[in-house]
């Protein structure tokens, strides 16, 4: 019986083939095995590569797929790709191109390609495509596609059926019909379904949903996202303040703002940019980490200048030495516990201030716990090291004390940050080493001082 391959295994046996043609010459074959994929593998597959084999790899790519595996890229080889490219090149790779994906690509076009481009197409599609740009990014607006397809509510499901045949195409993704009135006023969907099974001389307005969903143009992404999750929707429509049907957003692009968010929070954490590339050149990543680096290089010389004020003490029970990363290490742990699900709790829409207070005594309650178990388990083993029970029970008090404050830091640090308006995914995981280096370490050294020395 054979086991399928997972889609990691796949991609990296198309790597492997890919490199082996590369590498032994045989470049048709190369070319005619980038064709094979979908535009999103290919992405992948230049994303997968060193820049000199990335080039190469890009000019094997069909002039009629660029436009849409450049949509599928990350924003620094996207940028990298773009760069290369004439202007002629570019227009063409972009022409044809859904409004919401040229939409996404047009920002990262020399002014000049762009201005050609717009030049390029009718009417129409020049003011759909004003129409997404006119709305950040980041926001339903941005996101929605023009293309959508709308019926009036006053005529039956037999004439809808005729239409549609008439048409002959529908945009992808398309599971209703938007529903609006004569002034384009929206008022619901039918859905496809109902369309084709039901009673052929019921009117559209009969059988039409009035309570789907419908997103002001202004929504930020996030909660797009959330509302295609919390109602399993597969399209939905965007309704401007007017009540106008200004567009439609579909599950594909939401699976992106997903994916982008959860980038966002592992990139963020480390201090990396959005979409960082793993192929990127040596002087680029450094100038990018430097910053980070040096924040917390700060952090750690206020744990130092704690400790220094300690240094007598650590002279003269040198045991100390030895204890100090043990209570360090736990409250940092623990506190990056907590600071992920407060993080992860503020992203979904869970956590506000409203039950923060519960939040916070859950969690000094599980520190509490936690540091009572672990306390009794490491001066175990400190009377066994240094046959003491006096270092032994202050190494038990200080965990104790650092998860306990490490609990209240989780929580409160990134309810803080969002407060302010800084993004608690970058923020909060230095702030919560400082406070756990420096707690812990004051707590130990400060009662060793007072009990021992």
């Amino acid at each position: 019986m054979s086991i399928p391959l997972t889609s990691e295994l796949k991609k990296e046996g198309r790597l492997t083939a890919l490199r082996d043609a590369l590498d032994s010459g045989t470049l048709r074959q190369a070319h005619r095995m980038v064709n094979s994929l979908h535009p999103a593998e290919i992405a992948a597959l230049l994303e997968s590569l060193p820049p000199r084999q990335r080039e190469v790899v890009w000019e094997f790519v069909d002039p009629e797929l660029e436009g849409s595996v450049l949509v599928e890229l990350s924003d620094g080889v996207r940028q990298s790709l773009i760069e290369g490219m004439e202007t002629e090149e570019l227009v063409a790779a972009a022409e044809g191109m859904e409004v919401d994906d040229l939409a996404d690509l047009v920002g990262d076009l020399p002014e000049t390609v762009t201005l050609q481009l717009l030049r390029s197409m009718d009417q129409q599609d020049r003011e759909r495509l004003r129409t997404v740009l006119a709305w950040p990014e980041d926001s339903a607006g941005g996101l929605m596609n023009t293309d959508t397809v709308s019926v009036r509510a006053d005529v039956t499901l037999e004439v809808v059926l005729r239409y549609l045949r008439m048409r002959g195409e529908l945009p992808p993704r398309t599971d209703s019909l938007f529903v609006v009135d004569r002034t384009d006023r929206y008022l619901g969907t039918i859905t496809l379904t109902q369309i084709i099974t039901g009673d052929p001389e019921r009117t559209v307005g009969e059988t039409l949903d009035t309570e789907a969903p419908r997103i002001e143009p202004q929504t930020p992404a996030q909660e797009v996202s959330q509302l295609f999750q919390d109602r399993d929707l597969v399209s939905a429509a965007v309704v401007g303040s007017d009540g106008k049907l200004l567009g439609r957003i579909t599950i594909d692009d939401v699976v992106d703002v997903i994916r982008e968010e959860a980038e966002h929070s592992v990139f963020s954490m480390a201090g990396l940019r959005d979409e960082e590339d793993l192929f990127a050149g040596i002087i680029p990543s450094t100038r990018r980490r430097l910053l980070w680096l040096g924040i917390n290089l700060v952090t750690a010389f206020l744990a130092a200048a704690v400790v220094r004020t300690f240094e007598g003490t650590i002279e003269k029970v040198a045991a100390l030495a030895a204890l100090m990363p043990i209570v360090a290490s736990m409250g940092g742990i623990a506190g990056t516990q907590t600071v992920t699900l407060i993080v992860r709790g503020l992203a979904l829409g869970q956590v506000q201030w409203s039950n923060a207070r519960w939040l916070l005594f859950k969690e000094i309650a599980v520190g509490g716990l936690n540091g009572a178990i672990w306390a009794v388990v490491v001066g175990a083993v400190a009377v066994l090291w240094f046959d003491t029970w006096r270092i032994a029970a202050i190494i038990a008090a200080s965990m104790l004390i650092n998860l306990l404050a490490a609990a209240t830091v989780g929580v409160l640090v990134p309810l803080a940050l969002r407060r302010l308006q800084i993004d608690p995914a970058l923020s909060a995981g230095v702030i919560l080493t400082t406070f756990t280096d420096c707690i812990g370490f004051a707590t130990l050294l400060g009662l060793a001082a007072l009990f021992l020395v």
